[in-house]
């Protein structure tokens, strides 16, 4: 869930908020040792644009940027744009850094990826 982009003048940050599984539709262990089923996330994605859209930093304090782009890419939907991703399931987005600061902890990598936070129940 690497930061994949951004564009200095406008602030602006893109990359994976998370990715479910890989192009050969296996799950993906995250950078916590967790797998989010596609559905899951796919669910997590939708009612997070909904609902809330402003990030923090490290998940903490003010909103400091806020979502200005998203897309839950699914194996379906990359087929139907034409798009080479077949099995891959993953939660792109872009947010506009309203903090000059913490935009430049993006730029300099001290915060290289993106977090999605919330909560679930463990599965044995």
């Amino acid at each position: 869930a690497k930061v994949c982009k951004w564009d200095d003048d406008e602030q602006l940050v893109f990359g994976w908020a998370s990715v479910s599984t890989d192009g050969n539709s296996r799950l993906i262990v995250d950078s916590d040792g967790e797998m989010i089923e596609p559905d899951e996330l796919e669910k997590a994605a939708y009612d997070y644009v909904l609902e809330f859209r402003d990030s923090g930093e490290m998940h903490a304090g003010k909103a400091n940027g806020r979502m200005v782009e998203s897309l839950m890419l699914t194996p379906e939907k990359a087929e139907k744009m034409g798009l080479p991703t077949a099995g891959l399931t993953g939660w792109w987005v872009g947010y506009k850094i309203d903090d000059a600061e913490v935009f430049g902890k993006v730029k300099d990598g001290t915060y290289g990826m993106f977090s999605i936070q919330g909560t679930a129940e463990a599965e044995a």
